[in-house]
């Protein structure tokens, strides 16, 4: 049989270095751990069924496996794919006969044509070069009536500094200028993802429904947001890399904010109020 993610080769997922070499496990199982109160409801929400098989597209760590299973049990099963070999390491705990989980590139995988009711992906599309032709292949899955669930992360800026609207928008432009230097990528590269809506439009999907949803936290944290905002955030998304994009005095006080033994520190702020949207698109393929 012709493996029909074969003519997508060339489009293999990577525009932001991924490889299956490259490991950023701790940063997916702290977004799932952070982020599990608004997805697992969210997952409930969009009418999975006992019985169905679901591809969870970009798995990641595999934390949402069990929580996909959880809607399609007894009789459904879910599949796991993600490119990064590490990743996969951790997502097999979750394995069982109902869970399976594959190591390989999304696009040119062995996976049998019509044979998914639900695809879920959730912060994978804006990997892809194309993601266009990342959907339509995507599209080539689905059994007649299945469904993919686009989700995407952060589509509206989130608010870090209740209290500093100046500092948290040029620390966001001094991330999204690192992001562009770092992998040669333009403005336009970056923000393709925003049409989620519009992807699954093009690639001939129907009844195509959004919903956003704001992940809010205040002060006081739980250990798992904590862990999050401080590591993903405070010191791998931020930290040393955005000295050179902003001002010394920013810098300065952005470091102030991040350090958990300064006074300053954001997260032990009365008035910290964290805001990041989350939004899912669905589109159905025609029966």
């Amino acid at each position: 049989m012709t493996n029909p993610g074969s003519a997508f080769a060339a489009l293999s997922a990577g525009l932001l270095g991924d490889t299956p070499q490259r490991d950023y496990s701790r940063k997916l199982s702290l977004f799932n751990a952070f982020a599990k109160p608004e997805l697992r409801p969210l997952i409930a929400s969009v009418g999975l069924a006992p019985g169905m098989r679901i591809l969870d597209a970009g798995c990641g760590t595999g934390e949402a496996l069990p929580w996909l299973l959880d809607e399609v049990k007894p009789s459904g099963s879910v599949v796991g794919i993600d490119l990064a070999a590490a990743h996969v390491d951790a997502a097999r705990i979750y394995a069982s006969a109902k869970i399976e989980v594959l190591q390989g590139d999304l696009l040119t995988a062995h996976l049998e044509p019509a044979s998914i009711d639900f695809i879920w992906c959730v912060n994978t599309i804006n990997h892809f070069r194309d993601p266009i032709q990342g959907v339509i292949y995507l599209s080539t899955l689905l059994r007649p009536g299945g469904r993919i669930a686009l989700g995407q992360s952060s589509l509206v800026p989130e608010m870090y500094f209740a209290w500093d609207s100046r500092l948290e928008r040029v620390t966001n432009e001094a991330v999204r200028e690192y992001y562009r230097d770092r992998y040669r990528l333009s403005e336009q590269d970056l923000t393709a993802v925003r049409s989620i809506v519009g992807l699954l439009r093009r690639a001939q999907l129907r009844n195509v429904t959004s919903r956003t949803l704001m992940i809010e936290r205040v002060s006081p944290l739980c250990p798992a947001d904590t862990a999050y905002l401080c590591e993903v955030i405070f010191r791998d998304t931020w930290g040393e890399r955005l000295r050179p994009y902003l001002s010394d005095a920013d810098y300065a006080e952005l470091v102030r904010l991040c350090d958990s033994r300064h006074p300053q520190f954001a997260l032990h702020r009365p008035d910290f109020h964290f805001l990041q949207s989350f939004s899912l698109a669905v589109g159905e393929l025609q029966p």
